[in-house]
């Protein structure tokens, strides 16, 4: 049979309960004759709950003793969860990363993967054990143990998975595949059978939270077949693959649609039109290691252009007073910012072979009132900032205007 590497996510792991109930879930695909590698979040909010006690300690938190405290939210449901297989007469054994040996680099709170030794897990899967191996966590050549940012456990079950070459990494979750856009703002979203890499890594980059973006880079570049699913209902959920596989078939113009509220508009107005001054601009930010969405150059008659780019709402006050310096020593007119926007996308790879797609998306929004801001593009997306008091408004009508919208009929299951 087949070899699958499966996650589960925070909220599947809940309680003693939910344990229990992965465990049965994996004793299915067991008596199937799969071969099976878990990895496992913490119980949801057991992360926060650790991090709330460091926070009492230190206001910031050591980097390295933090990964230390961290990482042992896994090791909870790791051992709990080999406990409920032996209880089902299920051999299995349990790994933390530093076990597995999942090599990172040594960026504490954000490591990325270097190198994984299967031998051990190889061993036990020949052996007819369960191998359950804690999320998010790895350590460095020194030793020291790491983790992989927030949402690392996907990016841990697709390394596997690709270390492993395992035939799919299944990644469980509390929702039942990826949607043409969040269920909660269009009522008539419907799951996608079937989406690329490509697309995927664009909706997780734009807003869209059901997989964290490394995974979706990890598991494209080394080809891993990635499907998300449901840990409460049963269903085939949503296929992550190349391209190239279907390639014999007709892609729909777009695949779904995308928004994050997280944005704010920083302008520079009055900025004299010379060569370099947005290098003078930009290079600060970055230095403050603050990241820039959306840039919009807009020139006028005066000889001055004004230079606005988007950040994250929580970086908007910081790039303000960052730029307030800048402006004097360059002799821009002034500095404005706007934390009211939000960011609406449309994606899809079948927009290569299909013209008039912005045209129709801007017809769209402009038949409801909406106004655009700004707008950026790539080869399989369309991004426009418009004013957050009508981002569902937006979504909604682009929803429908790309024909995405569920039959009435057509049922949807949510977990």
């Amino acid at each position: 049979m087949s070899l699958l590497v499966q996650k589960y996510g925070g909220t599947s792991v809940g309680s003693v309960e939910r344990i229990e109930s992965v465990a049965d879930k994996v004793a299915s695909f067991r008596a199937q004759g799969h071969d099976l590698v878990i990895v496992l979040s913490a119980m949801s909010g057991e992360t926060n709950r650790l991090i709330g006690l460091a926070t009492q300690i230190q206001a910031t938190p050591d980097p390295r003793e933090l990964d230390v405290l961290v990482s042992t939210g896994e090791q909870v449901t790791i051992a709990l969860l080999c406990m409920a297989l032996k209880k089902r007469g299920i051999d299995a054994r349990s790994y933390t990363g530093g076990q597995v040996r999942i090599l990172t680099d040594s960026a504490f709170n954000k490591a990325r993967i270097q190198a994984i030794d299967e031998v051990n897990m190889r061993a036990d899967l020949q052996a007819g054990r369960v191998v359950v191996v804690a999320g998010f966590q790895g350590v460095d050549e020194n030793g020291n143990i790491t983790t992989l940012g927030r949402g690392g456990s996907d990016t841990t079950g697709v390394a596997l998975a690709a270390a492993l070459k395992a035939d799919e990494c299944q990644i469980y979750t509390d929702v039942d595949g990826v949607y043409t856009t969040d269920p909660r703002v269009v009522a008539c979203a419907r799951r996608l059978e079937k989406i690329t890499f490509e697309e995927m890594l664009e909706m997780a980059s734009l807003g869209s939270k059901v997989l964290q973006i490394r995974s979706v880079e990890f598991a494209g570049k080394y080809n891993v077949p990635l499907r998300v699913l449901s840990s409460f209902k049963d269903g085939p959920g949503t296929l992550i693959t190349l391209d190239e596989e279907d390639s014999t078939m007709e892609q729909p113009i777009v695949s779904g649609i995308a928004f994050n509220r997280d944005e704010a508009k920083v302008t520079v107005a009055g900025v004299p039109d010379v060569p370099g001054v947005a290098s003078k601009i930009l290079a600060p930010i970055g230095a403050a290691n603050i990241e820039i969405d959306v840039i919009v150059q807009n020139v006028s008659a005066d000889n001055t252009t004004d230079l606005t780019f988007t950040v994250q709402k929580n970086d908007m006050s910081k790039a303000v007073a960052v730029l307030e310096s800048v402006a004097k020593e360059i002799g821009a007119r002034e500095v404005r910012s706007d934390d009211k926007i939000a960011k609406v996308s449309i994606v899809g790879v079948g927009m290569r072979s299909h013209a008039g797609v912005a045209s129709r998306m801007f017809t769209a929004l402009a038949a409801d009132g909406i106004n655009i801001q700004m707008i950026t593009t790539s080869e399989i997306k369309i991004s426009v900032i418009i004013d957050e008091r009508y981002l569902e408004l937006a979504v909604r009508s682009l929803h429908t205007a790309f024909g995405l919208d569920a039959e009435p009929t057509e049922s949807r299951v949510r977990g």
